[in-house]
């Protein structure tokens, strides 16, 4: 049994003394619940619903209403009141659109507040907007376009954002049944390189344990991941964390004020006082946590820190990877981590007096080139002492979107079909068996491959289900020229964005989606701890025409596939999960939710349980690592890009209330502006090869040589061509900043 959190109040945690953190740079949460219902004024009863009967549309965590799983009491947070009145408002008129050229001059949050999109919209090559269509006429528009061209011309992309588990999969069997592979989604983006290292050293590619794990474990460490920011509502879960005596500590690049202390408004204590939540805080360069972790682990062999006894009988590869180690230098390892072999030390000697501990990543470690070694680097040092398939113990890839999770378990993806199985003829053959149509055996287009394509004109076809190429992917001048030359565009949302008026080569289709609590018979999503949960539908008025997602890519398939008609249909959402529990034996039992509450967490609340694995030989594996050589020229700066107040590209804030930083910021080490003759508010320029990027100083507790800016602004110094094994965009880059007079 885990430690349980004391009821007394614990001071020794207290952020501050000062009642509710007076003159303290924090969210003022309270100010978002008024915000939001001030927001939703207009349909309030509907929002009160909302927030009391769905599933969170924010951060994977999965409430259902406002309450979860792993502790008592109210659970709601600033991401989720922030989307609210993305469900709640009127839809715009769609005279709005009869000529865009103002519009393109508005920024994306700008497009957004307009309203919802209600109707079908078209426009073609030399009008200057879009005029209203019917359903027939789009759906006519798109399959005429698809019969024209060959499979292989196709491209088909799914957002995370209210995307549920019954679109992906009806989603991805419609466009099979169209002959291609060429379908992906969000979770690439975020976590394909966590996926495939964790498949490849447990044989599991989720999170292995549960948020349950995280209150009383010895030691949760966080690596990359900023949970204060992007995933609030676990700031609860630090709370009580350290009232079990719980050690927290972070590895980043910069020391994140929202990790090192937060007021959490739903407990009284956090509220008036705040809680500190991470102990240490140890800052390495952008890119140097594998370092970092093969120095730890270096120390950990040395002193006789590992489990000797799990390792040889539950393991293979720790010879080879204490081999490689040997053969790396203390030298070579605090260079490129920029850490010193003392801090190594420090933090390998808190691994080694843990029994129990939990590893949780995200972004700053899955979106390099090297992606997916960094995950596996963590594996690596979880492994040493068993941290893995019991209470307290844990490999936890957090997600930031509500329906990330089953984007690619549903088979949403241009490289597994459902359930995470590689795309072969032999599992082509059987998938062909169970749907009674052929599917596609070789791998399709991912979705940088897509605008790759796109700007060769090797493309006809582009049909994006909310996202925006044009603000989430590397080279956004490059981007527009690859969507400029796609003969037909289609976007489905719910709201307006920047990519639909992006002149057509031809034709671009616009078309009015629900939300998840729009959608008939309700829906599921797929959280983090791999918890599916319905959300039931939410009655109230309806926005225009707008459609399901799945409805409208299963009707689009039987008029491209006539003959296909009747093996493309489901009565309702009810059918499409008996399916999904068919085709995805880890999803058995989807069948069975129907309403407000029902859940369930496949596989149970630990993976590999009792150290069990589920690999070809049973045993975990070690994988040795070199970490890369990256050298920063002279003069340059190693640039990460870093979300602020916003979900997703969804910028919501000039100002981050975590940080103080404006959208213009540029986190810089103290030292590094002093030696460069710098202040804070002094305007800079960082320059590389594919562009530059104007902003101003922020004096931050950051790595020296490293900067912060933030995302999508940043897009503009990132290279296309660097990508991770799996397809993942590297969101990082190398540069060089000149004082602007």
């Amino acid at each position: 049994m885990l430690p349980k959190p004391k009821k007394r109040w614990t001071p020794q945690h207290w952020a501050s003394w000062k009642p509710f953190g007076i003159g303290e740079q924090y969210p003022n949460n309270y100010w978002e619940v008024f915000r939001a219902m001030w927001l939703s004024r207009d349909r309030l009863p509907y929002a009160w619903e909302i927030l009391n009967k769905g599933v969170c549309d924010g951060c994977a965590l999965g409430t259902t209403g406002m309450k979860d799983w792993t502790v008592d009491g109210i659970h709601v947070c600033n991401v989720r009141l922030r989307l609210l009145r993305m469900n709640t408002m009127p839809a715009f008129d769609e005279q709005i659109l009869a000529d865009v050229s103002q519009l393109r001059q508005q920024k994306s949050s700008e497009l957004r507040d307009l309203g919802r999109l209600p109707y079908p919209m078209i426009r073609r090559r030399g009008e200057k907007g879009f005029s209203r269509v019917s359903w027939d006429e789009a759906l006519d528009v798109i399959s005429d376009r698809i019969r024209s061209t060959t499979p292989d011309r196709l491209s088909f992309y799914v957002t995370s954002r209210g995307t549920v588990n019954e679109t992906y999969y009806a989603t991805q069997k419609a466009v099979r049944a169209m002959g291609t592979n060429n379908i992906d989604n969000a979770a690439r983006i975020c976590h394909s390189p966590s996926t495939a290292g964790l498949k490849a050293a447990l044989g599991a590619g989720a999170t292995t344990c549960s948020y349950k794990d995280w209150i009383g474990t010895d030691l949760l460490v966080f690596i990359g991941s900023n949970v204060a920011n992007n995933q609030p509502v676990t700031v609860k879960y630090l709370h009580y964390a350290k009232k079990a005596g719980t050690k927290i500590v972070v590895i980043n690049t910069y020391r994140e004020p929202g990790m090192e202390r937060y007021w959490v408004p739903s407990i009284v204590e956090s509220a008036l006082f705040g809680t500190k939540f991470a102990e240490d805080f140890f800052l390495v360069n952008l890119g140097g946590d594998m370092a970092f972790l093969n120095g730890t682990i270096k120390h950990m062999i040395g002193n006789g820190w590992v489990d000797e006894s799990f390792i040889n009988n539950y393991t293979s590869g720790f010879s080879e990877l204490k081999a490689a180690l040997d053969n790396q230098s203390w030298e070579e390892l605090e260079r490129i981590s920029g850490a010193s072999r003392q801090e190594m030390y420090a933090f390998a000697k808190m691994v080694g007096e843990a029994n129990k501990a939990v590893f949780v990543w995200s972004m700053g470690i899955t979106q390099h080139e090297c992606g997916e070694d960094n995950v596996k680097s963590i594996i690596n040092l979880a492994l040493t002492k068993g941290f893995v398939g019991r209470e307290g113990c844990g490999l936890m890839p957090i997600r930031g979107h509500s329906g990330v999770q089953g984007g690619a378990e549903m088979g949403c993806y241009a490289t597994v079909f459902p359930g995470g199985k590689p795309i072969n003829p032999e599992n082509a053959t059987q998938l062909s068996q169970h749907w009674g149509f052929p599917v596609p055996q070789t791998q399709g287009l991912i979705a940088p491959e897509m605008i790759d394509a796109a700007y060769k004109g090797e493309l006809d076809v582009l049909f994006s289900v909310g996202g925006n190429f044009l603000e989430v992917l590397p080279e956004p001048d490059y981007v527009e020229g690859a969507l400029k030359q796609i003969p037909l565009r289609v976007h489905m949302d719910i709201v307006l964005s920047s990519q639909m008026l992006v002149e057509p080569a031809d034709t671009v289709v616009l078309l009015p989606a629900t939300t998840r609590y729009e959608v008939p018979g309700g829906v599921t999503e797929t959280n983090t701890e791999r918890r599916v949960i319905f959300s039931p539908e939410i009655l109230g008025t309806r926005i225009g025409e707008a459609r399901p997602e799945w409805e409208v890519f299963l009707e689009l398939a039987r008029r491209v596939k006539p003959d296909l008609a009747h093996k493309l249909s489901f009565a309702d959402t009810a059918s499409i999960r008996e399916e999904i529990a068919q085709v995805v034996p880890l999803y058995a039992g989807i069948q069975h939710l129907q309403q407000a509450g029902d859940q369930f967490q496949y596989g149970g609340s630990h993976l590999c349980f009792g150290w069990n694995f589920s690999t070809a030989d049973g045993k975990a594996h070690f994988t040795a690592l070199t970490p890369p050589q990256k050298e920063l020229p002279p003069g340059h700066f190693w640039v990460a890009t870093r979300r602020g107040k916003q979900f997703n590209s969804m910028v919501q804030e000039a100002k981050d209330a975590i940080t103080g930083a404006l959208r213009e910021a540029v986190l810089m080490n103290p030292q590094d502006a002093a030696s460069l003759g710098l202040k804070d508010g002094d305007k800079v320029i960082l320059r590389n090869h594919l562009g530059e990027l104007a902003g101003r100083v922020y004096i931050a507790p950051i790595q020296s040589g490293n900067l912060q800016v933030h995302w999508p602004e940043g897009n503009v110094l990132l290279d296309k061509t660097k990508r991770s094994l799996e397809g993942v965009p590297d969101y990082n880059a190398v540069v060089s900043l000149e004082k602007q007079a």
